[in-house]
């Protein structure tokens, strides 16, 4: 390899590690757009592993935002990626693969009294789960771009995890 194809793989792997933290933040902060915009025209998801739905991304990002209310606060980490960049002959292609273990804490919702919004107290149960995302992505014209996501939950949490003394 040359030292431009290095820079070139290294390049491409930043930039994807940008599509993953960008999917991660755009669900975190209900961002629909912006989760839209990381997949390629015909990408899609499938968080059934998950008891969710699977479909084209723009159809599960409406799924998803009507779903992601009952959880206003959210902090989706992504960790222990692992990526294999297609490889023509020593070069970089233009396909991806990520796998990556995810760690997803959220607090539910709960209704104050004589509120008619749901709101975000102390007494609210957090919700975590964890599990694994399988990406595939595509090289565009516009860069780096979900093609498939798919979430495969291992476990499960509700509850106060930090219960007052």
């Amino acid at each position: 390899m040359t030292q431009r194809v290095d820079l070139a793989t290294v390049m491409d792997r930043l930039s994807i590690d940008a599509v993953i933290t960008g999917y991660a933040t755009a669900v975190d902060d209900g961002e629909w757009a912006d989760y839209r915009a990381l997949f390629t025209a015909d990408g899609r998801a499938d968080y059934r592993g998950a008891g969710g739905v699977e479909g084209p991304a723009h159809e599960v990002a409406q799924w998803l935002a009507g779903k992601m209310r009952l959880f206003p606060v959210r902090q989706h980490l992504i960790v222990n990626r692992r990526l294999d960049l297609q490889d023509l002959g020593g070069y970089p292609g233009d396909r991806a693969e990520v796998g990556a273990d995810y760690l997803n804490p959220m607090r539910l919702a709960s209704t104050a009294a004589g509120a008619g919004d749901a709101e975000v107290r102390d007494t609210a149960p957090n919700f975590v789960s964890g599990g694994r995302y399988a990406f595939t992505l595509s090289r565009t014209d516009g860069g780096w771009r979900i093609r498939t996501v798919t979430v495969h939950e291992k476990w499960r949490s509700a509850g106060n995890l930090f219960p007052a003394d």
